[in-house]
C-alpha cells in the first residue's frame, strides 16, 4: 500500500521534469516531508483549461486533496479509505474505473515510507506473547535520485449544499494506484534488514518510469486493454530503501530529518 510518502520538490522543477503547460502559483504547496492522506498534494494531469475555447487538453500541475472521493458518492466521509487503488483491479472496481478511462495522473514523491515488522516477531505478537513492538520505518526511494512518478487517478465531486460559486462547491481529490512489490533485489539495501521490496510490504505504489508518462497522462487514450499494459510494474532493482526515525510515526512531525538514513534501525524497534 502507500499510506505516507514525501514530496519536497519545489513547483518549479516538476514544471521543467514533466514538460508542464500550465501552473498557478496560487496552487503552489510547501515542501512536505510527511505527506498523510487527505492532505493537499501535487498532481499532474493533462485536461482542457477552465473556460477555454481550445477544447485541446494542456498538461498541469494542480492541487489535489490525497482521497478519492467517487463523482457519485453521496459526501465526502470516505475519502480517508480511497488513498490507494489496486492495480489489478482498478479497471473494475466502481470507484476507481471511471476515473482510469478519462481522468489519470502522475503523483510525484520523493519516495514513500513503510513500517516493518520482522517475521519472527510478527509470529510472537500474533500469539499474544509479545507486547506490540515498535515497527521500523523505511524510506523507498529511486537509487538514482530521481522523481518517483506515482501512478494515480483524479476525480471531481460537487458538494451539493453549496451553491455554484462557493470556493468549496468542487473537490478534486485523487487515489495513489498501488502494484504487488518487488520481490528481487533492491537496487541498494541496507546494510542490515530488508534486501527486497516485498520484505518490507507486499505492496508498493506503482512507479512509472518517463517513457509511459505521455501516454499514461494522456486522456485520448481510454480503451481499457491499452491502458492496462501501462500498470506493468517498473524494471527491478531501480529503488533503494534504508531505515528512517520513528519520528515519522507521528503525522505531525515534517521536515528534511525525517528522510535522513539511519546506519541501523532503531533501538527498541525491529530488524
Amino acid at each position: 500500500m502507500c499510506g505516507r510518502y514525501a514530496a519536497s520538490r519545489q513547483p518549479e522543477d516538476l514544471v521543467t521534469i514533466f514538460d508542464v503547460q500550465k501552473w498557478e502559483p496560487e496552487e503552489t504547496l510547501a515542501p512536505d516531508y510527511n505527506v498523510a492522506p487527505t492532505k493537499q498534494v501535487h498532481a499532474i494531469l493533462e485536461r482542457p483549461l477552465k473556460d477555454a475555447d481550445d477544447p485541446r487538453p494542456v498538461r498541469q500541475l494542480r492541487a489535489l486533496k490525497w482521497g478519492l472521493v467517487p463523482s457519485w458518492a453521496k459526501s465526502p466521509e470516505g475519502a480517508a479509505r480511497m488513498i490507494n487503488a489496486r492495480a489489478e483491479t482498478v479497471h473494475e472496481k466502481p470507484s476507481f474505473r471511471r476515473p482510469f478511462a478519462a481522468r489519470r495522473c502522475i503523483l510525484p514523491a520523493d519516495g514513500y515510507f513503510e513500517w516493518v515488522t520482522a517475521a519472527e516477531e510478527r509470529k510472537l505478537e500474533e500469539q499474544g506473547r509479545k507486547k506490540r513492538p515498535r515497527k521500523q520505518p523505511y524510506f523507498v526511494t529511486p537509487a538514482d535520485g530521481s522523481v518517483f512518478a506515482m501512478a494515480g487517478l483524479y476525480e471531481f465531486w460537487r458538494d451539493r449544499t453549496l451553491p455554484d460559486d462557493h470556493p468549496q462547491a468542487w473537490w478534486a481529490t485523487c487515489t495513489v494506484i498501488t502494484t504487488e512489490a518487488e520481490k528481487g533485489p533492491l537496487g541498494v539495501a541496507p546494510a542490515e534488514g530488508p534486501g527486497s521490496l516485498a520484505e518490507i510490504h507486499p505492496r508498493m505504489p506503482l512507479m512509472l518510469t518517463p517513457d509511459r508518462w505521455d501516454a499514461w497522462l494522456d486522456p485520448s487514450r481510454t480503451d481499457v486493454e491499452d491502458l492496462t499494459a501501462l500498470l506493468a510494474p517498473p524494471p527491478e532493482g531501480l529503488m533503494r530503501a534504508y531505515p528512517v526515525t520513528t519520528a515519522v510515526s507521528n503525522v505531525r512531525n515534517n521536515g528534511p530529518e525525517l528522510l535522513a538514513e539511519l546506519e541501523a534501525p532503531e533501538e527498541g524497534t525491529l530488524f
